[in-house]
């Protein structure tokens, strides 16, 4: 990010894979940190753990769930189809769903409409969340959320790991720097031959660089 104080700030980073275990077996030789926690999504046929990268901000690492049901529409998240480990999307705090939804879309970009979410951990806690109807797409484009009442996740979830930088990448940057200026998302774009979210995270472990 670049540092604008008006920007929204940083919910979560989602890293979707094929495999949950694997990933975070993989995630904590290179960082240190073990994932954990998480749990289902019911009927959306994911499941996810967490990493802490602050009080507030926290890594999602999410995989098709083999012990759910196939879903009746498509996986949320970006999470369907994927076939290697990678950064497919990531949240930005809103306290207020519906003004933030209002903005975006007087500004040229509607991020869907609000969908009401909700998992159960592994300790039985349910955990409810508001988010836009981009997630399922999840991408570039962030999507909005909020956890109202909700505890936030990170505060739970292991401790360890600092986010040092997100930027994004993309053949055309100016093609999406408006539906990013939308949602209040001030983060540097890069010329790049596709288009990815690059994350460098630094842990116990060491530094890694996550695409």
């Amino acid at each position: 990010m670049t540092g604008d104080r008006s920007a929204r700030a940083i919910d979560h980073i989602v890293y979707g894979t094929t495999d949950l275990d694997a990933a975070c077996a993989r995630l904590e030789r290179r960082l240190g940190v073990r994932a954990a926690g998480g749990g289902e999504h019911p009927g959306q046929g994911t499941h996810n753990r967490l990493l802490a990268l602050g009080p507030t901000t926290y890594l999602e690492v999410v995989a098709p769930d083999p012990g759910q049901p196939e879903p009746a529409a498509s996986r949320p998240y970006g999470v369907d189809g994927i076939t290697h480990d990678a950064v497919v999307g990531w949240a930005l705090t809103c306290p207020d769903l519906p003004a933030g939804v209002a903005r975006a879309r007087s500004r040229g970009l509607d991020p869907g409409d609000i969908v009401e979410g909700r998992r159960r951990t592994v300790t039985g806690t349910l955990l409810r969340w508001s988010l836009t109807g981009n997630a399922l797409a999840a991408g570039l484009i962030p999507f909005l959320i909020d956890w109202g009442s909700t505890p936030h996740p990170a505060a739970a979830a292991p401790a360890g790991l600092v986010l040092d930088s997100l930027h994004l990448e993309h053949p055309d940057p100016a093609v999406i720097g408006p539906p990013l200026h939308a949602l209040g998302a001030d983060v540097e774009v890069r010329p790049g031959p596709r288009p990815a979210i690059v994350v460098r995270l630094s842990g116990p472990g060491g530094s890694i660089e996550l695409r």
